[in-house]
This record gives structure tokens, sequence and C-alpha cells, in this order.
């Protein structure tokens, strides 16, 4: 009977280190605070945001094939540089999850994406991108938040690539240049949002990769997508908190 009871305690042992290792993995990036997102406008939950009093640190992500090359070089708030597409504006506001969620000022914010045909500058001229635009930057850029933990840049609406979801890159710096992140963000699909406004440029969306069977974005999203307003005529709005461990 002695023995029974023994291995009985060990089995219930078993289960509840199982369980506890298994809540771990759920709350590993979800940090309680109490200080509600400053400096974005219309952004939700879906985007990282502080409801109901906690933010979820956003996925790490790929820099991909096409970061950018000397990022402090191309501190500037405007990134068209010539390209040409529908005006958007993005506003990212970084929140730090080691205190509280609150914003987080004066750190480095390096954005990049592709232009209206799907093409990186400072890459190309073979592989997946045959036009070469390796002597060219356009549509990079580095900002410092304010202290609302704010950045804002001037760029166009980014076009899409094959076998990729139209995103925006995004490394997060502390003030001294340590990173703190590397991450994604994604744009709301469907009727009546600006992705069906831009309708993909002159390629259309045929054979378009949407985020769900995206190879970054499949896995989940909802704390990379932000929210976009505006239309073609006067430009759009894009608007993200991301909370970064600083």
């Amino acid at each position: 009977m002695e023995r029974k009871n023994f291995l009985k305690s060990l089995v219930i042992g078993a289960v509840s280190t199982s369980a506890l290792v298994e809540a771990c993995k759920k709350d590993a990036d979800t940090v309680t605070g109490t200080t509600t997102t400053s400096g974005s406008s219309s952004s939700g939950s879906s985007s990282g945001s502080t409801d109901s009093g906690t933010c979820s640190v956003a996925p790490t992500e790929t820099e991909g094939p096409y970061p950018t090359h000397a990022p402090a070089s191309y501190v500037r708030s405007d990134i068209t540089d010539g390209r040409t597409g529908y005006k958007l504006t993005v506003k990212i506001t970084i929140n730090n999850s080691n205190s509280s969620c609150a914003a987080l000022p004066s750190a480095l914010v390096d954005i990049w994406h592709c232009d209206a045909e799907g093409n990186y500058s400072e890459y190309g001229g073979s592989g997946s991108q045959s036009t070469n635009y390796t002597s060219v930057h356009f549509l990079r850029g580095r900002q410092t938040t304010d202290s609302n933990g704010l950045v804002t840049f001037t760029s166009i609406f980014p076009g899409w690539y094959t076998g990729r979801a139209t995103h925006i890159h995004v490394h997060a710096y502390n003030s001294s240049g340590t990173s703190l992140k590397v991450t994604q963000i994604a744009f709301p699909e469907g009727t009546g949002t600006a992705l069906a406004a831009v309708n993909g440029y002159s390629k259309g969306m045929s054979g378009y990769t949407y985020n769900a069977t995206d190879n970054v974005f499949s896995d989940g999203y909802s704390l990379e997508l932000a929210t976009v307003t505006g239309n073609a005529t006067d430009g759009f709005v894009l608007s993200i908190s991301l909370s970064v461990p600083a």
C-alpha cells in the first residue's frame, strides 16, 4: 500500500510540473503593467497596446534578406527618396515591457520596406530581385523616439513580392545602440482596407500571399498588425504600438 501511494504521488507531481511548464510558456511574452500606451493614435490591442492592464512583447522576426547596410547613415523622417506611390505616414510607439509597459523615450528605430513594385534599395541585380538597386537607399530610415515613445516616418505604401504579404521591417535599439527587438509590421486585409484600396499598384493582387499563409506571419501576427486609416487621394496613416524589453 505504501508503494502504491508513493507511485501515485510521483504521477501527480509530474503532471503538476508539466502544467507549470506549459503555463510559463504561455505567459513568457506577457508583462503586467499599469500604464496605458501613449503617443500612438488608432492602435488597438491587436498591435500590442496595453489593454486590460497588460502588454505583450512584440514577436522577434527575421531581418529578411534585405536589411539596411548602414542604418545610422539614414537618420531621416522622410524616407521616400524619390519613390512613387500612395503616401503613407508611419507612426510607431515603442513601449518598455520591463517598466510596466511605459513609453520608451530616446530609443533608436530603424524601418525599411519595398517599393511599389516589390523591390528593395541596396540590393538587386541577381537572385530574387533582378532590378539592381545596390547604389540607392530609398525607403530606409532611422528616428529617435520622443518622450511618448513615438517615431514618425513619411513613406509610400509598400508593394508586394512573391511569397510575402505586404509588410514593414522594424529594428529597435536602446539609446546606447544595443539591439532590443527585430520585428515586422503586418497590414489589415479584406474589403474596405487600405490594402484593398491600393490593390497591389500595377501588379494587382493575383498571386498575392496573405498574412495567414505568409512565411513570417502564419504562426500569428496579432501583435504585429497595424491600424491603417486614410485613402488613396489624401494618403494613409499607419499606427502601431510595439512593446520591447529594454
